[in-house]
């Protein structure tokens, strides 16, 4: 985006929420833009270390009460907030709308899969149960407890601005965690209403908080010694950053990177499904997911056909505003990220790709300075090109045509990236064959966009996570706690005279 400067004066401003209370803080401003007009729409506040400090303090202050609440009492907050984002639905996606650019009723998916985690939060004291166990030797008994970090971190990408800050701080406050905000300086106004609505909802001062920002606020959040964890989503370059220099200064991290995710169209599919799933999936949002299908991997005979009618349907987008209910697809969220997605156009067709359906001419009219590219369709894609290798991150579909179901396999588990894959087929052995066999984080059979629910858990393998744990589900309870193992008993139980060996059962 363009370099921060200082501010413009008939621009709305939006700034940081630190205890409480919306705030100022940092002498650097950046442009928000509305992407399917090219205009500045407002201006946000990117925040300094002192800022960041002083949003990491309020957590601070805030954790210990927060702590020793009862978690049902804090799942009744969750349940309040729970509410309040059902009824304030069409404003979130609104917002997101409006800075990112994606169509009206993809942004109200994004706060549904939200809401979906809040539920999730909401059974939080049944989450944090530990373990009894009477009598594991003569006298004593175990158990086991989970209890919170302390002040915990998210930084969260633009294209999902109230989703992914939904993957984690929910749980982590039902946890018992205070927790600070960082979301893209692109699209920043969706985690002040969240903001809004958890004080709404009863959550006392301190608990959330979001500081707008850049690389600086990330870096003074990594550095924080109050910051007890940090979650990332985000491109693979930077998960790594964040990963290596947060564990660097000691602290726990889950850092969710890029994607190169493949569908498998076996010559038994549905071809008409199929080219369903592919068109959702690769254009939808302007292919600006972290889950987007970007490589269909066309099997032996079913190439051929398949291409023909992904051309068709890939020339029939319908491109516009994503506030216009007729549009299927927005702009990209920045002309710098539009001048990047034309450019891998570019190199594919250089690399020797065939270009099957080129966007890149689109203009949509009333909206000429939009940051518009069309769906673009490559076939001939092969292993060693860039527009093959690289996430694109926008609506670029690349057609790599094998001869068989081993071969499909192979390419799928030959990519660097391990975030998501999908298999389509009538054949239920080879659909088991390929779910045992892949080596991807998440998988779908007949599903283009396998994101598992809320009570299950989101993240990749390989180049796509760094760390121990994927997101929301039980794996975000335990990234968010700490396991406590307790051993038991009381003075009528103990024997009489020290003892110098290792105890065993008894």
């Amino acid at each position: 985006m363009n370099a921060p400067h200082a501010p413009h004066a008939h621009l709305s401003r939006v700034a940081h929420f630190i205890d409480g209370q919306p705030c100022s803080g940092g002498e650097r401003w950046a442009p928000v833009f509305n992407p399917a007009t090219g205009d500045v729409s407002a201006e946000v506040q990117l925040a300094d270390a002192a800022t960041v400090d002083a949003a990491v303090q309020a957590g601070v202050r805030a954790f210990p009460a927060w702590a020793d609440t009862p978690p049902v009492r804090r799942a009744r907050v969750m349940f309040r907030f729970k509410e309040l984002l059902e009824a304030n639905r069409d404003a979130i996606a609104t917002a997101i709308t409006r800075e990112h650019g994606k169509v009206l009723d993809d942004a109200r998916g994004e706060v549904t899969r939200g809401i979906e985690v809040v539920e999730f939060a909401c059974g939080i004291p049944h989450l944090l149960k530990g373990e009894y166990s009477e009598q594991v030797s003569t006298g004593i008994d175990q158990y086991s407890m989970r209890q919170p970090l302390g002040v915990c971190a998210g930084i969260t990408p633009f294209n999902f601005p109230c989703m992914v800050p939904m993957w984690m701080f929910p749980i982590a406050i039902a946890c018992g965690n205070a927790f600070v905000l960082k979301p893209s300086e692109r699209d920043p106004s969706a985690a002040l209403l969240l903001a809004d609505l958890l004080k709404q909802a009863g959550l006392p001062d301190g608990v959330f908080n979001v500081v707008q920002g850049d690389k600086a606020a990330v870096d003074a959040l990594l550095a924080h010694p109050d910051v007890a964890a940090v979650s990332f989503v985000g491109s693979t370059p930077i998960a790594q950053y964040i990963h290596n220099t947060g564990t660097a200064h000691g602290k726990r991290v889950q850092a969710l990177g890029g994607a190169k995710n493949h569908m498998v169209v076996m010559p038994d599919a549905d071809l008409e499904q199929a080219v369903d799933a592919l068109i959702g999936s690769a254009y939808g949002s302007a292919g600006e997911r972290c889950m987007a299908i970007s490589v269909c991997v066309a099997v032996g005979r079913v190439a051929d056909e398949l291409v023909a009618r992904l051309a068709e349907r890939a020339r029939q987008l319908k491109i516009g505003d994503g506030m216009d209910a007729s549009s299927e697809m927005g702009p990209l969220v920045t002309a710098q990220h539009q001048a990047k997605v034309m450019g891998y156009v570019d190199t594919g067709v250089a690399e020797g790709a065939r270009l099957v359906v080129d966007g890149r001419q689109l203009k949509v009219p009333g909206h000429e300075k939009g940051f518009f590219v069309g769906g673009c369709l490559f076939d001939q894609v092969q292993p060693f090109m860039r527009i093959y290798q690289e996430e694109i991150f926008g609506p670029v579909l690349g057609v790599v045509r094998v001869p068989d179901f081993a071969a499909a396999v192979d390419l799928v588990n030959a990519h660097e990236f391990g975030n998501g894959v999908a298999l389509f087929t009538a054949d239920g052995n080879t659909a088991r064959e390929f779910t045992r066999r892949v080596k991807i984080g998440m998988v779908g059979i007949n599903v283009p966009i396998p994101v598992p629910m809320a009570f299950y858990s989101f993240g990749g393998w390989k180049k796509s996570l760094f760390g121990d744990t994927h997101a929301y589900g039980m794996e975000g309870v335990r990234f968010y706690t700490r396991y406590k193992a307790v051993m038991q008993r009381w003075p009528g139980s103990i024997a009489k005279g020290a003892e110098f060996v290792m105890p065993t059962a008894k």
